[in-house]
């Protein structure tokens, strides 16, 4: 059993907006990822976080939505690289109209896996499943889309990912406890 989570994602960013891949790059929050992340410091803010760490991606966006969110309720926030988004290797920065694209509801997975020199979907659950099995206490996590709903699925199962967007929600939290997985917004 996994100590109680709740798991951000970080706020819209100028990327996001345009598109494009991001992957180990970064680009700032735009104002509505800035207001997204302050929505999801008024949900943290109204919960009992006593006992909880507070642990963010290192990646800029993810620290600077941590920053927003958590800011004015943490006494530390600590990154851990384990939380970092999915590498796109060759495909990073680039617009994904201009990149190769499936169909169906798997077409954007089929996008991720299909980067060159991408990291892939199973190196991702690798390193979340080595940072759960780490997680010794309850704790916020602030990370990215890929990698949250690699966190959530390893938590909750595929119910936890069936309903959402395959990045998983700006600006709501999602809350897992024993093994249930739900959206705060």
């Amino acid at each position: 059993m996994f100590p109680e989570l709740y798991i951000l994602r970080h706020g819209e960013t100028v990327w996001n907006f345009e598109n494009r891949m991001q992957g180990a790059l970064n680009s700032p929050l735009t104002a509505k990822g800035e207001a997204q992340a302050a929505n999801q410091g008024r949900i943290l803010r109204a919960l009992d976080l006593g006992g909880f760490s507070m642990i963010s991606s290192p990646q800029g966006r993810a620290v600077q939505t941590a920053g927003i969110a958590l800011g004015d309720i943490a006494q530390d926030i600590v990154t851990d690289k384990r939380l970092r988004e999915i590498g796109v290797g060759d495909w990073s920065g680039l617009c994904r109209d201009d990149l190769p694209m499936g169909d169906g509801p798997d077409a954007l997975i089929a996008q991720y896996e299909a980067a060159p020199n991408g990291e892939g979907m199973a190196a991702v659950a690798a390193r979340v499943a080595e940072f759960l099995a780490d997680l010794k206490c309850p704790a916020v996590l602030v990370t990215h889309g890929i990698t949250g709903r690699i966190l959530r699925q390893i938590i909750a199962g595929d119910a936890a990912i069936s309903a959402s967007s395959i990045h998983g929600g700006q600006g709501c939290v999602y809350h897992l406890k024993d093994g249930v997985q739900k959206l705060l917004d």
